[in-house]
């Protein structure tokens, strides 16, 4: 074991995996309390009267060829925020060990780190840097108990990038030298659930050569899937092996299991990458068309399939979108009335708009007087 297994709960280290029913698909099953017949309504493949593959090593190594890493470096779960989720589980004793997360952010790593006991640090973006890092807070908040100082020690640093709700993108080369900074005693959890739209590549073949670095990617936007509910983390085989003690078995069902899979076919994968393209397309096209508006203060720049807006009055706009048939995600107050994206009151006037099909963005853009 390295420090990647010691710095896990003591708990966590010795637990013995639940042993679940023996998987042998070629078997009559007469071993898991399972009903014999399938509902008339039963479309899968398979058949959902029965359970899934406890932790399904074919789908596992078909997520380890799209990106590109060993499917001991993998561990898939029910969106991004299963993952996050174990990792709090697996790493933060209640009350004992804190994490660090980067407001204004996406809300899960906060909510889960409240649900797990785990104290919670804040180090803001810096709007003035276009929700830059504050490198030197990072670092001096992430060391706090691991030196002379007797306080509970940071075991996880959340970052989002492209982050949600600002679409911004950190920089690889920070967030590669933060992680490095970490090693020995935390790891650094990078989000990319937004990467497929951003202009550099992912962080995930850097895991190799850094070893505390996690990397979080789903197939949610890119790929469509948001309810199909299938996210990874891709991690250091001993930090997958830990978070693989602790997952539910049959945590993925059936029907994300064929969808997922059906999902990975080369004609799939192809039409997913096309509207990608046209997402993007569509993003510079509505962002120039939101700058032209007089209510629009500002439109930040983004590497995701969402713009953050800033108007003069978020509440009217709103309204008028809403009056269209739109919903908008409202991050006035740092985004306590959308509750999606966690921030410090400085978002403003702000809306977080995702972007639709080239019809759908015209009807918002003609609701907010584009065009008029």
């Amino acid at each position: 074991m390295s420090w990647l297994s010691d710095i896990a709960r003591p708990e966590i280290r010795a637990l013995r995996a639940y042993e679940h029913a023996a998987w042998e698909p070629g078997l009559v099953r007469l071993h898991a309390n399972e009903s014999p017949w399938r509902t008339p309504t039963d479309t899968s493949l398979e058949g959902l009267n029965r359970y899934p593959e406890p932790h399904p090593e074919q789908l596992t190594a078909a997520l380890a060829d799209l990106y590109g890493v060993a499917a001991a470096m993998l561990l898939a779960g029910r969106g991004s925020d299963e993952p996050i989720d174990l990792l709090l589980r697996c790493y933060c004793r209640a009350g004992q060990d804190a994490v660090v997360i980067c407001p204004p952010t996406f809300g899960m790593y906060a909510v889960a780190a409240r649900i797990q006991g785990a104290i919670l640090h804040e180090v803001p973006l810096l709007a003035a840097t276009g929700f830059g890092l504050d490198a030197a807070a990072l670092r001096a908040i992430a060391a706090v108990g691991h030196g002379p100082r007797r306080a509970a020690p940071v075991k996880l640093v959340f970052l989002c990038s492209p982050n949600n709700p600002t679409g911004n993108r950190h920089d690889p080369d920070a967030l590669l030298a933060l992680a490095r900074a970490l090693e020995g005693h935390a790891l650094l959890v990078v989000d990319e659930a937004y990467i497929e739209f951003a202009q550099g590549p992912s962080l995930v073949p850097q895991i190799a050569d850094t070893p505390g670095l996690v990397v979080l990617r789903t197939l949610s936007k890119a790929h469509a899937l948001a309810g199909a509910r299938c996210g990874v983390a891709i991690a250091h085989p001993e930090v997958i092996a830990l978070l693989r003690r602790i997952i539910q078995p049959y945590a993925l069902t059936q029907l994300t299991i064929e969808t997922v899979f059906a999902a990975l076919r080369p004609e799939a994968r192809a039409r997913a990458e096309q509207r990608i393209a046209a997402l993007k397309s569509e993003r510079a096209r509505v962002s120039a068309a939101l700058r032209a508006l007089p209510q629009v203060q500002r439109v930040w720049p983004s590497e995701t399939n969402f713009l953050l807006v800033e108007f003069t009055d978020a509440g009217a706009a709103l309204a008028r979108a809403h009056a269209a048939g739109l919903l908008l995600r409202d991050l006035r107050g740092g985004g306590a009335r959308g509750g999606g994206a966690l921030g410090s009151g400085v978002l403003g006037e702000a809306l977080r708009i995702s972007l639709g099909t080239r019809e759908q963005n015209d009807r918002l853009l003609a609701s907010l007087g584009a065009g008029a």
